[in-house]
């Protein structure tokens, strides 16, 4: 199998970082300062390399360095059994450009180059939040496996838009909504159909491994997503169907927009939000190293693994359990944590960074 990972990574005006550059060998990646000194803005700039706003879901605006505004911008290097030059950022006021290889490209073609996961400190509460954050996390993660999923989620939502235009409208004639419908209801199928196969992937990837962390059961909640629908012509009709009901409300109210992801602890047969916090925090851990396991068994390279202030949560058992399994991937694993002591489990296996604050700006210590 081919490691596929950053050899370099530069950063200018990006959030604290006003310059930054790490030149990076392929191993593992242990970034250790202070709270606040600037190690989670690094992980955010890799995440920026992978289709969407990025783990923090941020705008071009809030990622500028103030108070000078200037605009941002992140390059890196991708090596390994391909390689590309990949450039992103945006000038001041402006919308975010991408860059491949010296050419614009939309970005939806990163997901095609880097696959990537991610946990972070506010995906804590994803068991017991909101279905949004659920469906998110795992759009992505169905995203790692099937690329195309982000055009169809793209067109099924620009698609739902228009129709939610329309209903908010009081629109009645049905000639306006055949179209928009057509096109939800194919990209809806997709959707469908990329989830159930990521939930299968998933779940072998899991029955398969050897891990210190437990396993999650996922499945989809079919209350309102649509899951009990296949093809275009059911969706289809199901939208016909419940206009008068959606004008009412003037929103569309059924869809994979309105899926829910569920999880239960498998050995305990507990569900996810009953769980305690150091559970729940466990159960995303083995999901994310599931979703690596299985994207290198399908694709003989392993995905990037960022894991924002992970090794806290974690007694140094554990701990050394999990730095062993990304080690076992063969991944360039992105890690934050307070302190060195943190890692000293990965030894040289790692390349260990210092971050600190100096003056309102980050300073990189290391390759």
């Amino acid at each position: 199998m081919s490691a596929l990972y950053l050899s370099s990574l530069v950063l200018s005006h990006f959030r604290s970082h006003r310059q930054a550059r790490l030149v990076l060998d392929g191993r593992p990646v242990a970034l250790h300062g202070p709270n606040g000194a600037g190690k989670t803005n690094i992980l955010e700039a890799v995440s920026l390399l992978s289709p969407g706003r990025g783990l923090r879901r941020a705008s071009a605006e809030e990622i500028a360095r103030k108070p000078e505004g200037l605009g941002w911008k992140i390059r890196a290097e991708v090596a390994g059994s391909l390689t590309h030059d990949l450039e992103t950022g945006a000038e001041a006021a402006q919308p975010r450009t991408l860059r491949i290889d010296g050419k614009s490209a939309p970005q939806t073609r990163l997901a095609r180059i880097l696959r990537m996961v991610w946990l972070v400190p506010s995906q804590d509460r994803l068991w017991i939040e909101g279905a949004e954050g659920r469906r998110r996390f795992f759009d992505r993660m169905t995203m790692s496996f099937t690329p195309d999923h982000a055009e169809a989620v793209l067109a099924y939502d620009k698609a739902m838009r228009e129709r939610n235009r329309l209903l908010k409208d009081m629109v009645r004639d049905a000639h306006w909504y055949d179209a928009v419908e057509a096109q939800m209801a194919d990209n809806a199928s997709k959707i469908i159909a990329n989830r159930r196969a990521t939930l299968d992937r998933i779940a072998s990837a899991q029955a398969n491994a050897e891990t210190v962390f437990p396993t999650a059961d996922l499945s989809l909640d079919e209350a309102e997503g649509g899951e009990t629908l296949v093809a275009p012509n059911d969706f289809a009709a199901a939208f016909a169907q419940f206009r008068s009901r959606d004008m009412a409300a003037g929103r569309t109210l059924i869809g994979p927009h309105r899926s829910d992801i569920a999880a239960v602890y498998g050995a305990k047969g507990v569900p996810a939000p009953q769980c305690s916090t150091g559970e729940q925090k466990a159960l995303l851990i083995s999901l994310v190293l599931a979703n690596a396991r299985a994207l290198r068994e399908d694709t003989g390279t392993a995905p990037l693994v960022l894991l924002d202030e992970v090794a806290a949560h974690l007694d140094a058992a554990r701990r050394a359990a999990l730095f062993d399994e990304i080690c076992a991937l063969d991944t360039q694993a992105w890690m934050t944590g307070t302190g060195p002591e943190l890692f000293s489990e990965l030894g040289a296996r790692a390349q260990h960074i210092a971050v600190t604050e100096e003056n309102g700006e980050s300073m990189v210590h290391g390759p």
